[in-house]
């Protein structure tokens, strides 16, 4: 599976099928998919009832080097409430999101926070999602 995004709108591909939306929790057949074959279940037109997982190079910033950690990610589209779980792995210890929100740069912030002094994430691809 691969997650992009143009800073406005996330994209991704699911058992061939193209889904689109500004937020996960927004996101839908990208129009002209046809949507009545029963794989997947819609709720207005949006994806739900279906579980994302997926892990992602991330560069840190920490004692005058850029070292790369891994982001875990776990969204949740099933009733009643979606959720976002996401983990930062860097340096041997584990940085977790509390928070349950679905705000995806939130949820970085409440990560960033975490961090041990002069640890910092770096620009990456995080920042367009």
């Amino acid at each position: 599976m691969t997650i992009t995004t143009d800073g406005t709108q996330l994209r991704t591909r699911i058992r061939g099928v193209d889904f689109a939306g500004a937020s996960f929790d927004s996101l839908g057949p990208v129009p002209g998919i046809p949507t009545e074959s029963g794989t997947f279940a819609l709720d207005g037109g949006r994806l739900r009832d279906f579980v994302l997982e997926w892990d992602m190079p991330v560069p840190v910033a920490a004692d005058g080097a850029v070292q790369q950690a891994t982001l875990s990610c776990l969204l949740s589209l099933k009733p009643p409430e979606p959720d976002l779980g996401v983990a930062l792995h860097f340096g041997g210890a584990v940085y977790a999101s509390g928070r349950a929100e679905l705000d995806f740069g939130s949820v970085l912030d409440d990560i960033r926070r975490q961090l041990p002094s002069g640890a910092s994430l770096q620009p990456s691809a995080l920042d367009a999602i």
